[in-house]
């Protein structure tokens, strides 16, 4: 996993619910049937996004349910961050555990506009408005929870773990 990540900004409201990520409909799904309805809240949005691409939102991204498919559709779209003012607790714990960088960045909201370019420190949570010129510090992670981002997601950290102690 890099820990530089920068792409286009995609800017997203206060309030985005898991729902709205991984609609009930749509969790036992496959990729190819779910992925129209990913963020149907903004029509286009799936077609649009790059590789890479960043979203920015206000507060409480990721509020609601607990859906471990709402972090993975936001990967499975090659979202490379989402940056935000702030984190649904059981959203953020799950784009933690499959390594989504995800940022909670007081001021983020109204630094970015959508279409900027943005930067990414995950080793010291710098968020840079590259478009603006605008520098912000984000909340930054644990080392043990930038190990699990490093490592590509819980998983990978705990088969590690495993085999290690398992001699090899």
């Amino acid at each position: 996993m890099k820990t530089i990540i920068s792409g286009k900004v995609w800017k997203f409201g206060h309030n985005i619910d898991t729902d709205a990520m991984a609609p009930w409909k749509t969790l036992n799904a496959g990729w190819e049937e779910r992925s129209s309805s990913v963020l149907h809240i903004r029509p286009g949005f799936i077609d649009q996004v790059g590789s890479g691409d960043i979203i920015v939102a206000g507060r409480n991204w990721g509020c609601g349910s607990s859906r471990e498919q709402a972090a993975e559709n936001m990967k499975l779209l090659g979202i490379g961050a989402v940056v935000a003012e702030s984190f649904g607790r059981i959203y953020f714990r799950n784009s933690v555990a499959i390594a989504l960088p995800s940022i909670a960045c007081t001021g983020v909201y109204d630094a970015f506009g959508e279409g900027d370019e943005m930067e990414i420190n995950l080793n010291t949570s710098r968020v840079f408005n590259l478009t603006r010129g605008i520098e912000l510090k984000g909340e930054p992670y644990t080392p043990d929870m930038l190990k699990i981002i490093e490592k590509g997601g819980l998983m990978n950290v705990l088969k590690e773990r495993m085999s290690e102690h398992q001699g090899g």
